[in-house]
């Protein structure tokens, strides 16, 4: 499984390179805008599959993927719901 996992990785990092190369282009602004989410999707899914223990099998392989994404997106969550009480204590 370890395999699957290096290789995953592997995708994850090409699929990043061609996000940038989209949004480096200049010609086309839909191009660059498909760049951008495939580069916050590939580098979300990056942080998942980077987390992974390396014995694991595919089912506990996607549930750990699953529970890292959960916690990825609470704290997003958590970030966008104190963004407006933090600036108020700056003020």
């Amino acid at each position: 499984m370890s395999r699957l996992i290096a290789h995953t990785e592997l995708a994850l990092i090409c699929i990043m390179a061609v996000g940038f190369v989209l949004i480096a282009q200049q010609v086309v602004f839909g191009l660059y805008q498909i760049g951008l989410l495939t580069v916050m999707a590939s580098t979300l899914l990056h942080i998942a599959v980077g987390n992974l223990p390396s014995g694991a099998g595919l089912g506990r392989t996607l549930m750990w993927t699953a529970g890292i994404l959960c916690i990825v997106a609470a704290v997003f969550g958590l970030g966008i719901l104190l963004v407006p009480l933090l600036a108020q204590l700056g003020r």
